[in-house]
């Protein structure tokens, strides 16, 4: 058995902020989780029409109709890359929402942790073009720091005088996992009362979206793009590139509680794991998944009948689907099968919003935050025929999914205790636990 970390102090969150392409901010994206609704749509921008080629994928889940102008000064702006400008507009929606005053607040007890699996794709692209049709010498100054990975932790200290713990993570779709496990251990050490956490990605670009196609791990569900993502269903194809941000404020109670802040919800465990057995496909039977879900239970202290509902990782993947499903269904036993009157309820955001790779898990969090506040659990969407595949010959589907996976509509039931999945290419795995405040 591991041994579970110290949960003094009682770490919470107080702020929340977002851009998606459901909405611009966390209650507009939450709205959109809410409703079951797609953000995914055709490809649009010049960075893909200057190819004059035909796309074998021509969606994904862009942010559209964004003006990043309108919280950063546009002189700041030439100086990020696109993630850097998703991440650092979403941190200043979250700091507003928490109320804090970081000029009011010891720096060197406050500190930020990032994760981004690709970092400044764009810029490295838009560097390569300009050595390409103008010469090294137009290479912009600005080229590394706006590229590196750690570019949106980096401006995110400097706006906020955030001098405490300060990391990014780039550990593929399980960084903003990592990162808020990061977080919560440097909190229990002491080293920060107060944090500013999250995810951002911003990889829907020629690159990735060609490299992912080449794997064949993208839907090419072109002409019905809403319909693409389809996680656990019998019929998905892949997943659907997408883009987006999402960071939050959180505190240790004592600090939350002597400024008089609103409480969100409280972080109860986080553990990691690695599957150790291929660079990108999963383990079939979702070993290392079930590791971080189980270490994540002991840090948090909760049996796995305690937990209401898992928001998934689920990406519209066929072997990772149903590795996930397989894992849970293990873990959980009844409490998780419908067959055996399990109550769990598991459901895949993605469906809506595609996967923003390093940055899902923490645009999902909203998802599980309103869950245990609103004990509303947000819907697979697309989901029609829930099971592992279907037999060629007969198109029957093959071992339905025994499990709750809420599709296409939202349920409303109460969740006192909700988990958050997050894993990633390279074998690594996250588990977060999530509790009502009381």
């Amino acid at each position: 058995m591991r041994p579970t970390h110290q949960r003094d102090p009682r770490i919470v969150i107080t702020g929340m902020g977002a851009v998606t392409n459901l909405g611009h901010t966390a209650p507009d994206t939450w709205a959109g989780m809410r409703e079951g609704r797609s953000g995914i749509s055709p490809i649009a921008g010049p960075e893909f029409e200057r190819f004059g080629i035909q796309w074998n994928v021509k969606i994904g889940g862009q942010v559209k109709n964004w003006d990043p102008g309108k919280l950063i000064e546009v002189r700041e702006l030439k100086r990020l890359d696109r993630f850097v400008q998703l991440g650092l507009c979403a941190a200043i929606e979250c700091v507003a929402d928490s109320g804090l005053d970081f000029t009011k607040i010891d720096g060197e007890q406050a500190g930020v942790v990032i994760g981004s699996g690709i970092g400044g794709i764009r810029t490295i692209e838009e560097g390569e073009l300009m050595i390409r049709d103008r010469g090294p010498d137009r290479v912009s100054p600005f080229t590394v720091p706006r590229l590196m990975a750690n570019a949106a932790a980096g401006n995110i200290s400097i706006r906020y005088g955030l001098k405490a713990h300060a990391t990014t993570h780039a550990t593929a779709c399980a960084s903003s996992g990592h990162a808020f496990g990061d977080a919560m251990l440097a909190m229990r050490r002491g080293e920060c009362n107060v944090m500013i956490v999250g995810g951002a990605e911003a990889a829907v670009s020629p690159i990735c979206i060609a490299a992912f196609s080449a794997m064949k791990a993208l839907s090419t569900l072109n002409d019905a793009p809403q319909q693409a993502s389809r996680p656990f269903d019998a019929d998905r194809d892949g997943f659907v590139l997408s883009e987006g941000a999402a960071m939050f404020v959180i505190e240790t109670e004592a600090h939350a509680k002597a400024r008089g802040a609103r409480i969100y919800a409280e972080l109860l465990g986080q553990a990691n794991s690695c599957d150790a057995y291929h660079i990108t496909a999963p383990d079939e039977k979702g070993a290392g998944a079930a590791r971080a879900m189980r270490w994540a239970l002991h840090d948090a202290g909760l049996n796995s009948d305690q937990i209401d509902y898992v928001n998934a990782h689920g990406t519209s993947t066929p072997r990772g689907d149903e590795a996930e499903v397989l894992a849970v269904s293990r873990l959980f036993g009844d409490h998780a099968l419908k067959s055996k009157g399990g109550k769990l309820l598991m459901s895949s955001t993605k469906s809506m919003m595609g996967h923003s790779l390093g940055a899902s898990g923490a645009i999902e969090l909203i998802a599980c935050i309103h869950a245990v506040r609103e004990g509303i659990i947000t819907p697979t969407i697309n989901l029609h025929n829930p099971g592992r595949s279907r037999d060629e010959k007969t198109g029957a589907v093959i071992e339905p999914f025994d499990v709750d996976l809420v599709p296409n509509h939202a349920k409303e039931r109460p969740a006192r205790y909700v988990m958050n999945n997050t894993f990633g290419f390279g074998g690594h795995n996250c588990s977060l636990v999530v509790g009502r405040y009381e």
